[in-house]
């Protein structure tokens, strides 16, 4: 796709290495009294969803919807564009650690159906039935440490370097889905400074942190609301200022809307560069 090799991509990926000098790093705090409300209601009616579901559903839909040049990765010097939108969502593991669940096709999906998918493969990676890509972490610890950054680069190679899927082990350069969305808020911090996970290849980890009451200006009052913090790692080779603008405009626009969340968006669909309305109709409205 030879809109997403811009003339500044394809210098920065000369420039820079791979993201250890290129990350530049953001934060945001979101009004999500609306949202919290909406999620209290689907709760009500025994839909379990939380605030890391909405911002799954939030951060998908703005990145597809409006800023769609962000959903790539960089490979042997040029951009490549990703023809699905799936994120990367890590979940706790009950003191065994943390694993992650894939959510495909997030920005076509219900948050009710995100959450639901959510917490099932979270429950089903608990009961020790996690994927092959989730199960891989188990299988570089049990290779000696000599050879253990060797076999790692060797197989980051092949499969996002060289494009070429290794099956057996469930890896592929989309592993990782298009970017990562991590809570450290039910850890009672509010910022995080995380890194992007070089071989995951994803542009941007966007870290939700404790969500609190503050007081904020409104038509010249001072009244309490409900803030999320956001921080976000961006990859500098593919994401710049005016890019991290629009994702903030979409996020803010997204978090006032929480209802809109729970509807496939068909009318946005029908123009997204990651979407087909099979896509949307096959996961439905969860």
């Amino acid at each position: 796709m030879d809109q997403f090799n811009t003339p500044w991509r394809v210098t920065s990926a000369a420039i820079y290495t791979t993201p250890t000098d290129s990350r530049v790093y953001g934060t945001l705090d979101i009004d999500v009294t609306d949202a919290r409300a909406f999620m209290q209601e689907k709760r009500e009616a025994g839909h379990k969803i939380t605030m890391v579901h909405i911002a799954t559903s939030v951060l998908a839909r703005a990145v597809a919807f409006d800023v769609p040049e962000m959903n790539c990765f960089i490979r042997r010097g040029g951009v490549v564009g990703r023809e699905r939108l799936d994120v990367m969502v890590p979940v706790a593991m009950d003191g065994e650690g943390v694993t992650s669940v894939i959510v495909k096709d997030a920005h076509a999906r219900t948050v009710s159906s995100i959450a639901a998918e959510i917490r099932d493969k979270a429950s089903s990676a608990r009961k020790g039935q996690e994927t092959k890509a989730a199960q891989n972490k188990y299988l570089l610890n049990r290779i000696p440490w000599p050879f253990r950054r060797p076999v790692f680069r060797l197989l980051k190679w092949i499969t996002v370097d060289m494009g070429i899927e290794i099956r057996a082990l469930g890896l592929s350069a989309n592993s990782f889905g298009s970017f990562v969305v991590s809570d450290i808020g039910s850890h009672g911090l509010a910022t995080g400074m995380t890194s992007l996970m070089p071989a995951a290849k994803v542009p941007c980890v966007i870290v939700l942190g404790k969500i609190e009451e503050k007081p904020v200006v409104r038509n010249g009052e001072i009244v309490i609301r409900t803030i999320l913090p956001l921080t976000g790692t961006f990859d500098h080779r593919i994401v710049d200022g005016a890019q991290i603008g629009k994702l903030a405009r979409g996020i803010k626009r997204n978090f006032r809307k929480p209802a809109w969340l729970d509807e496939v968006p068909e009318a946005e669909l029908s123009d997204c560069l990651f979407a087909t309305r099979e896509s949307a109709n096959h996961h439905g409205s969860g």
